[in-house]
């Protein structure tokens, strides 16, 4: 990237960033990612990455990379007053090595981490006019404090899926009642092994993905409407090859009891019971049914198809409200209290044993229950799953590299289905357009493999639905 203004031949005024301990904590390679700017870290910055490098949270691992990735650049030839090299960039890394004396305003309190890195910023920009001096973090206040003072501040914006979430891939199309007249000139149709394949040319395909799903309302002869959906195949710069879905709202199909209410759950049931796809995302607000849908997918495949030996459910520990301190027991049980909707979900599919009463619903249970495990995220890190249906609950508290540890467990025949609601994040620093969520949902979304759909209507019931709408 060159200082050169594009179209133009005004040199770009040289960049001076300082960043925030969060960036750091967030996003360990953040010092590499501001190409030809240079950076400085104060020290109090410094100090606090050292307070956070104890223990085993994802972030006291990226506060440990930090420290390595600078212990690899210092070396002992290293002129700090030139600042050091930063290796995939272009730009220099400076430190702090002297006190700044810039007042604040009497209101912001000395000593406090916040207040110096703004003192420092200050002083810096005073000190050097020719340079845009940007103060980086992802602390909403601390920015706003620095816009008071007078400071360019920026939200670290690298770790972003995408510039709007309203952009984000949600794995239906639905099509124009005029599709077929558009793309049926070069149809080509087909049976295999009991599925119905269409070989189909035309403008739509350049928009389509792998395991896609398409949707279009048809008229017979009689006047009747039908439904036509199905998933996309394979993509092709001539053509894309659909074949048509199982239709899972017919009691003919019905999995573990459960029916699809709506199309986007029978869109959700396709891939969660689809052999070739080894990897599903799942988003959707409070009662979409995707936790009872999953469940349902991974029991009938264990127990009637014997496709995978048990189910893995794990989920980020993040509270809604007060911590309730240290938990007794072993792992599974220290779980339990997060897994609250696993339980729910649990009663309701054991139901399906009415006809043996009290007595069968009990030994229901009791098989279910031995067929699934519930796991720490802390423990993760060098297990390998095989022949195993792996379910990520809550995926929207999730950060990228978090989220990118729990997928590469997968083995051999191991499926990983991940859910959540991007409109319900609760971990600090996180939005829905840096959530690990967004984040794999945007990556997969052209890998054969994979599939993912966003299921809106809500299915819980009518009280539910309406406090979703209106509250």
């Amino acid at each position: 990237m060159s200082r050169q203004e594009a179209g133009g031949s005004s040199p770009v005024r040289a960049r001076l960033y300082i960043l925030d301990t969060n960036v750091l904590m967030h996003d360990p390679s953040a010092l590499f990612r501001f190409q030809e700017h240079d950076i400085l870290l104060p020290m109090v910055v410094l100090e606090e990455l050292d307070q956070h490098k104890k223990g085993l949270s994802e972030q006291a691992r990226n506060v440990r990379q930090v420290s390595r990735y600078l212990d690899e650049m210092l070396t002992d030839t290293a002129d700090l007053d030139r600042g050091l090299a930063l290796p995939y960039a272009q730009g220099r890394l400076y430190f702090q090595t002297a006190a700044h004396q810039q007042a604040l305003p009497e209101d912001l309190a000395g000593g406090k981490a916040d207040n110096e890195i703004l003192a420092v910023t200050l002083a810096l920009q005073n000190r050097h006019p020719e340079k845009d001096v940007i103060l980086v973090s992802k602390d909403i206040n601390l920015r706003i404090k620095g816009r008071t003072l007078g400071i360019r501040v920026e939200d670290y914006q690298n770790d972003r899926a995408l510039d709007d979430v309203d952009l984000l891939y949600t794995g239906t199309e639905t099509l124009s009642a005029d599709f077929w007249d558009l793309h049926s000139r070069d149809l080509d149709a087909w049976q295999e092994s009991g599925r119905s394949y269409y070989k189909i040319s035309g403008p739509a395909i350049q928009r389509w993905h792998s395991n896609q799903f398409i949707a279009i309302d048809t008229h017979t002869q009689a006047g009747v409407a039908e439904d036509f959906a199905a998933i996309v195949r394979e993509v092709h710069p001539e053509h894309a090859i659909i074949e048509r879905i199982t239709d899972y709202r017919s009691d003919r199909y019905a999995v573990w009891g459960i029916l699809a209410r709506n199309p986007e759950q029978n869109f959700a049931l396709n891939l969660l019971l689809d052999p070739d796809i080894d990897f599903v995302t799942l988003l959707g607000h409070a009662g979409t049914g995707k936790t009872l849908l999953t469940l349902a997918a991974a029991l009938h495949q264990i127990f009637e198809q014997k496709r995978y030996s048990e189910v893995i459910i794990t989920r980020a520990t993040v509270p809604v409200g007060d911590e309730i301190g240290f938990l007794p027991g072993t792992e599974e049980e220290k779980m339990l209290p997060w897994m609250g909707a696993l339980e729910d979900n649990l009663e309701i599919l054991a139901r399906g044993s009415d006809d043996g009463g009290s007595w069968g619903r009990s030994a229901t249970q009791d098989l279910i229950n031995k067929r699934i495990r519930v796991k720490s995220m802390s423990f993760m890190r060098g297990r390998t799953f095989l022949e195993k249906f792996v379910i990520i609950d809550e995926a929207q508290n999730l950060t990228s590299k978090e989220m990118k540890t729990l997928i590469t467990r997968a083995g051999p025949g191991t499926k990983i289905v991940c859910l959540g609601n991007i409109a319900q994040i609760d971990t600090p620093y996180l939005t829905e357009t840096t959530s690990g969520l967004t984040y794999v949902v945007d990556r997969f979304k052209d890998w054969a493999y994979s599939g993912h759909v966003t299921l809106r209507r809500g299915e819980r019931s009518r009280l539910a639905d309406f406090a979703n709408d209106a509250l």
